[in-house]
């Protein structure tokens, strides 16, 4: 054997064949399976030859006698098969993938339990080996010969599975003999993830850095600009040479600026670009081509299909389509449910296919596939379909809804049953259905991922299940909004829409606020009622709303503000927390900020019971009732001395106004983006930001640019003065004026009196 180049002591011998026979038993069941359909497949007879030849040396080096004899009587079969002196018929066909199974679960043995197991099994062992020798003969295996597999103990189904150790043939491989693969464990690995998630949020900060040392670098520019119309202005006086030597050390200061800041902005988009590529090549090590997922459906699609009496071919679409190992590793009993109620359910008999015009041979289609940033898994199939109104009666059979809401319901709303847990259409009880077992499955396991599904039935012609998922556990695309005050984050997979509604287009039905969307109304809900947060002042032209889905009804989350959408890295919460209501994870922003990631599931069950105990309050209040109610102005004071803020605290309370306050630009303009102010009023010299940044981001989001700014300064003096104006504040007064009857004027010339 060759190691093909890599380190292999680590592994034993064992661990070694066990790897052999797993990656080559995969290739045994699809092979035969598709050999089933085209037995003279000369490729792929091939492939099946390799792989139990491969099989057979891996045992005689670990001394399995049996599993090398049952292996060297599958590649005879094989042999004669390409030689065109057999052609394997459909039992010798069974009979090989009896031998696959057996050799597979021969590699699930552990060292100690091998030489008692085979004791045990010899005779089984002896039996099958014979009847394969005899298929490879041309002779037909024996009626009584077993049709299964010889049984093992299966593993423990929570056991955390091992990392399977590299191959040791590289003639029956096509990776590169320098490509090795190592055990990395997966929390070691979510970690790894993690902190590349954090370097690229980091890098990004960095380059906010690199902007704000090219703001001052243009208020360098202005500043030489005011010292050039001075030197213009005071030419041949005594002034002269100050200002020159001004002028000299200003440039002096720009070039050294420039050159820092020219350095800071290439470091600033090395670190994002090695981050980023250190975060993808992260990710990409936790993604596995779709295909290693389902490598055992074609072999349980033809196994079922005998059982059924059915005719029935398996295409797979997409399997390289990268999937992460923690959604792969969860689709498999899924995807099996799916199966096995497509070919029972779904997918009529020969005889009842031909009688209706099909192709005796039944279609089941599962493809992968990236859309729009996620995960599509659609699962179709060209059998009966569902009959709404006989889906309808068996609703109202079970009593899970009355008659007269069932009449109502969409064929849409109806499909929707199919996912409850105990639900089954099915009459009869037996092994693979009406047991009330399987979609439900499918449900959870997508509710858990984090994804949805959605079915599409035509009578006569098919079914069409679509899973949509996220392409990754680990990083999520989302909308984060201001929910009393603190961050959000809704994953956009979960989002029907985010939309702004007049509040003039607001009315109220049975009790209940709507409004009207695409033709239908949408209830209104208050995230703040839900989560149990203070509620903030709304808006009184216009509310955020975050539009949801559950399987019945359509609900508008109304929120205090968008802020935006951003790719989070998702960070599971504390173990110690247990489980948090309608929060599933946590993330940190582009700023470094925490954020809560919600639970779309249990908010839409919290949303339901609420509901249900007439818990609910108003959103908003009409337009008429709004003239009649008084509401207090609410101003944001931001300025780094305590003493100012306080004094103008004081006055402004004292005068009716509600007043909050920020001790920089920094803190202010995450509070500003998260409460709803009427008036800010803002210093100019404050740390991390200054004043003048504030006004300019104020003024440049779309949707605080209407927000009066007012800037309060030391600084009185004209070129100050326009520099404020020009940034977009509404008014610039010096603290001169605070004790003054005109400061507060020009509050009330602003925004009016405290309330309205």
């Amino acid at each position: 054997m060759s190691d093909a180049g890599g380190d292999f002591s680590g592994f034993s011998l064992l661990e070694l064949f066990q790897a052999e026979v797993g990656m080559h038993a995969t290739t045994l069941d699809e092979g035969l399976v598709e050999l089933e359909g085209d037995p003279t497949n000369a490729e792929r007879l091939e492939a099946l030859m390799r792989a139990a030849h491969s099989i057979k040396g891996a045992a005689r080096i670990v001394g399995l006698d049996p599993a090398v004899k049952l292996a060297h009587a599958m590649e005879d079969c094989f042999v004669a098969a390409q030689a065109g002196t057999l052609t394997l018929s459909p039992a010798a066909i069974d009979a090989l993938l009896a031998g696959a199974d057996t050799l597979r679960r021969i590699g699930e043995l552990g060292e100690a339990d091998a030489p008692g197991w085979f004791e045990t099994h010899a005779d089984e062992l002896s039996a099958l080996v014979e009847r394969i020798e005899a298929a490879g003969a041309g002779d037909a295996p024996a009626p009584s010969a077993p049709a299964a597999p010889i049984a093992v103990d299966a593993p423990d189904p929570d056991a955390e599975p091992a990392a399977a150790p590299p191959a040791t043939d590289p003639a029956t491989t096509d990776r590169p003999l320098h490509e090795v693969d190592v055990r990395v464990h997966a929390e070691s690995l979510g970690r790894m993830l993690a902190f590349a998630g954090e370097s690229v949020v980091e890098a990004r900060r960095l380059a906010s850095y690199a902007d704000s040392m090219d703001r001052l670098k243009r208020a360098l520019a202005r500043m030489a600009k005011h010292v050039d119309r001075m030197q213009a202005q005071h030419s041949g006086t005594a002034d002269e040479p100050a200002l020159d030597a001004l002028r000299a050390q200003l440039t002096d200061v720009r070039r050294l600026l420039g050159e820092r800041l020219e350095t800071l902005e290439l470091a600033a988009r090395r670190s994002e670009d090695l981050a980023g590529r250190l975060y993808h090549e992260v990710l990409r090590s936790r993604m596995r081509p779709f295909g290693d997922g389902v490598g055992g459906f074609p072999r349980l699609v033809r196994d079922v299909a005998k059982e059924l009496g059915k005719r029935v071919r398996l295409t797979i679409v997409g399997r390289d389509v990268p999937v992460d190992r923690d959604i792969l590793a969860r689709l498999d009993a899924p995807l099996g449910h799916m199966l096995r109620n497509a070919l029972d359910h779904g997918l009529e008999t020969p005889d009842e296919r031909r009688a209706a015009g099909k192709p005796e041979e039944g279609t089941l289609r599962l493809e992968a596939r990236h859309a729009a940033g996620m995960l599509e898994i659609e699962l179709s199939d060209d059998g009966r379909g569902i009959e709404p109104e006989a889906l309808r009666a068996k609703i109202v059979e079970r009593e899970l809804i009355p008659p007269e809401i069932a009449g109502d319901l969409s064929v849409e709303e109806l499909l929707e049953f199919l996912f409850l847990p105990g639900f089954s259409t099915s009459t009869v009880v037996s092994e693979l259905s009406g047991r009330g077992v399987g979609l439900d499955v499918v449900h959870t396991m997508v509710k858990e991922a984090g994804g949805v599904i959605r079915t599409a039935s035509e009578p006569g012609s098919g079914t069409r299940f679509l899973m949509v998922l996220p392409i990754t556990r680990s990083v999520i695309r989302a909308a984060l909004v201001s929910i009393g005050g603190q961050p959000f984050a809704f994953p956009l997979s979960h989002v029907e829409r985010l939309i702004r509604v007049p509040t003039d287009a607001l009315h109220e039905v049975e009790g209940r606020q709507h409004f009207a969307h695409e033709g239908g109304p949408v209830g209104l809900v208050p995230a703040t009622e839900v989560l149990g947060l203070p509620t903030p002042g709304v808006d009184d032209e216009e509310i955020d709303v975050v539009l949801l889905a559950s399987s019945t009804d359509r609900y508008g989350l109304v929120v205090d503000r968008f802020l935006g959408e951003q790719d989070l890295v998702v960070r599971p919460l504390d173990a110690r927390l247990g489980d948090v209501a309608m929060i599933s994870a946590a993330a940190l922003d582009e700023e470094g900020d925490v954020v809560l990631i919600m639970d779309v599931h249990d908010l839409l069950r919290s949303i339901d019971q609420l509901l249900h105990e007439g818990r609910m309050r108003s959103v908003h209040v009409t337009a008429r009732e709004r003239l009649a109610v008084e509401r207090r102005k609410r101003v944001l004071v931001v300025d780094d001395s305590i003493t100012v803020r306080e004094v103008e605290r004081n006055l402004l309370t004292n005068r009716g106004y509600e007043v909050d306050v920020a001790v920089d630009g920094s803190e202010a303009w995450k509070t500003v983006r998260a409460n709803p102010y009427d008036l800010i009023i803002t210093d100019v010299d404050m740390p991390r930001m200054d004043g003048i940044e504030l006004v300019r981001r104020i003024k440049q989001d779309a949707s605080l640019r209407h927000l009066p700014v007012m800037i309060v300064s030391y600084k009185d003096r004209e070129e100050d003065r326009l520099r404020g104006l020009e940034a977009g504040a509404d008014a610039y007064l010096t603290k001169s004026s605070f004790h003054d009857e005109a400061w507060i004027a020009a509050v009330v010339d602003l925004v009016g009196e405290p309330t309205a």
